[in-house]
């Protein structure tokens, strides 16, 4: 039983670190998971509770980094309320796109949101490339925290 739920652990590990990059999978909560069950697994022995607490912290800034990646970006160039649900939009629509449309279709949504409120095509450029940069700044900072997640906890397991 015990090397299935280590499997399940670590499962939810690799499917948390590849939902960091794509959009509609809850990347950090399931890398949480899966190293919330793996302490457990082992009574809290090798990875204590102190431990567990220190991932939940860096679980949580990096969900709040998610977050606030994209809205900070259009809001800095002074987007609209479109321009962000457009970039919502896009970032959703990107997902059956493959890569390309995980990549840029942020940007476009945002662009057609911003071009609907503005009926500016520049501003409309401006603020779907300030959207775009601030996504890919927050999913490379939520990077760094998913694998100084993952450094911890390893080291947690081995030492």
């Amino acid at each position: 039983m015990t090397i299935v739920l280590w499997i399940v652990a670590i499962a939810l590990i690799a499917i948390g670190i590849v939902g960091t990059i794509v959009p509609a999978v809850p990347g950090v909560t399931l890398i949480f998971a899966g190293m919330a069950l793996g302490a457990w697994i082992d009574d809290f022995v090798r990875i204590p509770v102190w431990v567990l607490v220190v991932l939940g912290a860096l679980a949580a800034i990096a969900w709040a980094v998610d977050l606030a990646a994209a809205s900070l970006g259009a809001k800095r160039v002074g987007a609209s309320g479109r321009a962000i649900v457009g970039a919502a939009v896009g970032t959703i629509a990107g997902i059956f796109t493959g890569l390309w449309g995980l990549v840029f279709m942020p940007l476009v949504g945002a662009a057609i949101g911003e071009y609907s409120a503005q009926r500016d095509l520049r501003r409309a450029g401006k603020v779907g490339v300030a959207t775009w940069i601030g996504l890919l700044l927050g999913t490379a900072v939520k990077i760094a925290i998913v694998f100084t997640m993952v450094g911890i906890f390893v080291t947690a397991l081995l030492v």
